[in-house]
C-alpha cells in the first residue's frame, strides 16, 4: 500500500480524497491500480476495467456467522465487515495508523485528549456518518455485557467523558497519556456503524458506510455485496462481490482450479509450489504476516534463569526451522516481533545458531542435562513440524525436549497459563499493541510471563512521548531489553498465501494479512 502524499500519522492528518488501496489492516494511496495478475507490488495489471462478479472462497464460520462487524474474528467475517463497513483509521504495510473514515487527528499538549474530524462519508441508507454514530459504535463495542473484538483495544478512551463537538469532530478523552492512539481508531474490528444499530439489523440488512451494500446472506454458505456507487473512497470496479465458505483448503484449491471462484484464501506452501508459475492460477504471497515463535514462561524453571532462555534463542536454526517447518514460506526472526513493521529494532545482529555457547550457558546455569516439554498443536500450520525440528535441534545442544501434543479446541486457552514452552504464532499487528497486549504486567494474554515494572515504566513513557523519533528510541530499548533476555524465540515469520484465477486484477501483494490492503475488494477487478 502506498502512502498518501503527505500524509504522516503524526499531528494533525488530512486524508487526500479520491481512490485509495485497501487491505486487511492498513490504507491506501490515492489511485492506487493495485498488483495484476503476474505483476509484483502494487503497481502494473493494466487499465482497471468495470463490471462483473468476483467470488472468493474463505473459511467460515457455519451456521452461527452473522456480519455484525463488532464480532468479526475469523478472516472471513473481517473480509466481509470491511466490505460493508469502514473504521476511522486502518492499518499500512508497516502497520502504522492511516486515516479512513477520520480525515486527521490531532492531539493535545498532554496527549490525553484526542480531536479526530471525520471526512464525509454516507451510510448505504443516505444519513452522514456523524461523531455521534462513532460514540454509539465505541460504546456498543464498549459494553462490558458483551464480548465484541475490539473492547480491549479502546480501553484507554474514557467514552463517557468524550464528546461529539460537532457533526463531523469527536474529541476523546483518555485515561492516560497515549500517543499511539491512531492505533486505536485502527483497531481490529472496531467499525462504524449507525446511531442506534442493533444485532437484529446486522442479520436482516446491515447498513453500513463501506464500498459495497448488502445484497444477501446465507451464514455458512455465502454472501453478496454490491457496489456503493457513493462511497467516499471511489466505487469499486466490481459490480458484486460474493463470499463463498468452504473450510478445507482443498476445496478452496479446487473451486479456484474448476472456475467456481475467482479468489481463494489461505492456501498452504505445498499448494503454493505446487501451482505456482503453472499458469492456471495465480500465487500471491503476504510477507512477514504471521510471526511463528516458541514461548518460553519466565515466571517459572527453567526460563525464570535469563541464560536458559539466551541458550534456547543460540540452539535454534531459523533457516532450517523455516524450511521445514512453513516449506521455506516465510524468512527467518531476530526473537523480536513485527519484522518490517514501524519502530522494529532492525540494527539489532541476526541471531545465529552457537551451540556451543547454548552448552556453556546451560552450564553455568546447572542445567547441562534439562528435559523441557514443549507443547504444540494441530492447531496453526507448522506447529507439529516446527516442535519436531526443534526437539532435533536442542538434542545436539544436550537438551531433551518431550513434544506433547495439545487439543486444537483447547490449545489457545490451555497455552496462556500452563506449562513452561509452546508453539506460538500472531498475525499482524502495531509493534505498540503487541507490547500492550502481550508482554506489560497486567496484559490479559501474556504467554510468557513477561513482567517487569521497568519494562512497563518504559511502554509508559513511549506512550507520553510526542516526537515520533523520541518515542521511536524508547521503543528500540524495549525491543533490546526483549532481545537479550525476553521469552519468546521468534524463529520465523510466514507468508500468507492466497490463490486467484488468472483474470484477477488489483491483489495487493505487499500488505501483511490484518491490514488494509488485505481483502481489498473494492480494488480488484476482473480482466
Amino acid at each position: 500500500m502506498q502512502d498518501q502524499p503527505g500524509l504522516r500519522r503524526r499531528g494533525f492528518l488530512t486524508a487526500a480524497s479520491g481512490v485509495g488501496a485497501l487491505a486487511l489492516v492498513g490504507c491506501g494511496g490515492p489511485d492506487d491500480s493495485g498488483a495484476g495478475s503476474g505483476a509484483a507490488g502494487k503497481g502494473g495489471g493494466g487499465k482497471p476495467r468495470r463490471g462483473g462478479r468476483l467470488r472468493a472462497a474463505f473459511a467460515g464460520g457455519g451456521a452461527s456467522e452473522t456480519l455484525d462487524p463488532h464480532l468479526a474474528n475469523l478472516f472471513a467475517d473481517v473480509a466481509r465487515a470491511k466490505a460493508l463497513f469502514d473504521k476511522l483509521a486502518d492499518y499500512g504495510d508497516d502497520l502504522s495508523a492511516r486515516p479512513r473514515l477520520a480525515s486527521g487527528w490531532e492531539p493535545n499538549a498532554g496527549l490525553d485528549r484526542w480531536k479526530v474530524t471525520l471526512r464525509k462519508a454516507d451510510f448505504h441508507d443516505g444519513r452522514p456518518v456523524t461523531a455521534q454514530d462513532v460514540l454509539f459504535s465505541y460504546r456498543r463495542i464498549a459494553d462490558p455485557e458483551k464480548a465484541f473484538r475490539a473492547k480491549a483495544s479502546l480501553e484507554p478512551i474514557d467514552l463517557r467523558a468524550s464528546r461529539a463537538v460537532d457533526e463531523r469532530t469527536v474529541e476523546f478523552v483518555l485515561k492516560r497519556p497515549t500517543a499511539e492512539f491512531p492505533n486505536v481508531l485502527a483497531a481490529f474490528g472496531a467499525y462504524i456503524v449507525p446511531d442506534g444499530s442493533s444485532a437484529a439489523d446486522f442479520d436482516k440488512k446491515p447498513v453500513g458506510s463501506g464500498p459495497f451494500r448488502f445484497g444477501s446472506f446465507a451464514p455458512g454458505r455465502s454472501a453478496l455485496f454490491r457496489r456503493n456507487d457513493d462511497h467516499w473512497d471511489g466505487a469499486p470496479y466490481l459490480d458484486e462481490v460474493e463470499f463463498v465458505v468452504a473450510n478445507e483448503e482443498s476445496a478452496r484449491v479446487n473451486a479456484l482450479l474448476g472456475g467456481q471462484v475467482e479468489y481463494a484464501h489461505e492456501l498452504n506452501p505445498t499448494t503454493a509450489r505446487a501451482h505456482e508459475g503453472g499458469g492456471r492460477i495465480e500465487i500471491v504471497r503476504l510477507r512477514n504476516s504471521a510471526m511463528q515463535a516458541f514461548a518460553m514462561k519466565t515466571d517459572r524453571a527453567p526460563f525464570d534463569d535469563e541464560r536458559v532462555r539466551e541458550a534456547f534463542f543460540l540452539i535454534a536454526d531459523r533457516q532450517e526451522l523455516v524450511d521445514g517447518a512453513l516449506s521455506g514460506a516465510g524468512v527467518v526472526g531476530n526473537d523480536l516481533f513485527g519484522k518490517g513493521y514501524e519502530y522494529y529494532a532492525d540494527g539489532l545482529p541476526q541471531r545465529e545458531q552457537d551451540l556451543d555457547r547454548a552448552r556453556s550457558l546451560l552450564r553455568k546455569a546447572g542445567a547441562e542435562k534439562l528435559k523441557v516439554t514443549l507443547d504444540t498443536s494441530a492447531v496453526a500450520a507448522g506447529f507439529t513440524e516446527a516442535a519436531s525440528i526443534f526437539r532435533d535441534q536442542a538434542a545436539k545442544a544436550g537438551v531433551t525436549v518431550d513434544v506433547a501434543m495439545g487439543s486444537k479446541d483447547s490449545y489457545w486457552a490451555d497455552i496462556l497459563d500452563s506449562g513452561t514452552l509452546c508453539c506460538y504464532r500472531s498475525g499482524a499487528m502495531p509493534i505498540e499493541a503487541h507490547i500492550s497486549q502481550r508482554l506489560l504486567t497486567d496484559s490479559t494474554t501474556n504467554a510468557t510471563k513477561w513482567h517487569h515494572k521497568d519494562f512497563d515504566a518504559l511502554y509508559q513513557q513511549a506512550q507520553a512521548t510526542k516526537d515520533t523519533q523520541e518515542r521511536a528510541a524508547v521503543f528500540g530499548r524495549m525491543q533490546r531489553r526483549l532481545y537479550a533476555e525476553g521469552g519468546f524465540l521468534v524463529w520465523g515469520f510466514a507468508d500468507w498465501i492466497i490463490g486467484t484465477a488468472r483474470t484477477v486484477r488489483g491483489v495487493d501483494r505487499e500488505a501483511p494479512a490484518n491490514t488494509l490492503d488485505w481483502a481489498r475488494f473494492d480494488k480488484v477487478w476482473l480482466a
